[in-house]
């Protein structure tokens, strides 16, 4: 890499990316900024020009590809809910979107030049995962979908109103929440739904 940043923006909301295009514009080490609102937009760019970083909404769907540059996950979600799974999914860095500019800027710096952006309190996060052994909490064994509809059956969602979110049969989540029980060791959902207050895993 050299000269200035190229940077794209991923964002389905536009508040957001001229949020963070202000944030960036004026850092001397920084160029040119796309922007993009889907997945297949921020694809379409990616592959008609050269860019360094990519800074990513988590909530986006569909962005699978995008990890062929350094990717900066920036997400409403705190980092006890999202950042560790992000970080072992090959992210670079994880902020929230309520983070300083001047972390915005510190992190795709370290992201563009082949390290990794991680704040004191996900250091402590990863480090107490590691101190637990591979298990770490319980729901830290989930998929990323069983861990979508684990939150969503916590916020009182029905397997039917999950199924129709997700454009998934009813069988298919009554699958997941299966596999959820059993890996959680619980019985039902008045449990799980115990569950994701007491660790505060909805937004």
């Amino acid at each position: 890499m050299s000269g200035r940043l190229r940077i794209l923006i991923v964002d389905d909301h536009p508040i957001v990316r001229q949020g963070i295009r202000q944030t960036l514009g004026d850092a001397a080490d920084v160029g040119e900024l796309g922007e993009a609102a889907t997945a297949q937009e921020a694809l379409d760019l990616v592959r008609q020009q050269d860019w360094d970083a990519v800074v990513l909404d988590i909530g986006l769907p569909g962005r699978g590809g995008l990890d062929v540059l350094p990717v900066l996950i920036l997400s409403m979600h705190a980092e006890d809910q999202y950042a560790v799974r992000a970080i072992r999914a090959g992210a670079g860095g994880y902020l929230t979107k309520e983070a300083a500019a001047d972390k915005l800027l510190d992190a795709i710096r370290r992201i563009t030049t082949g390290g990794r952006f991680i704040s004191p309190d996900l250091a402590d996060l990863l480090a107490t995962e590691l101190a637990a052994g591979a298990g770490g909490p319980p729901h830290a064994s989930l998929s990323d979908r069983e861990f979508e509809v684990l939150r969503l059956i916590g916020s009182g969602l029905t397997v039917g109103d999950i199924a129709d979110r997700f454009a998934l049969s009813v069988k298919t989540v009554s699958t997941y929440r299966t596999r959820i029980l059993e890996k959680m060791r619980m019985k039902n959902n008045a449990e799980l739904m115990q569950y994701v207050l007491t660790n505060r895993l909805l937004d």
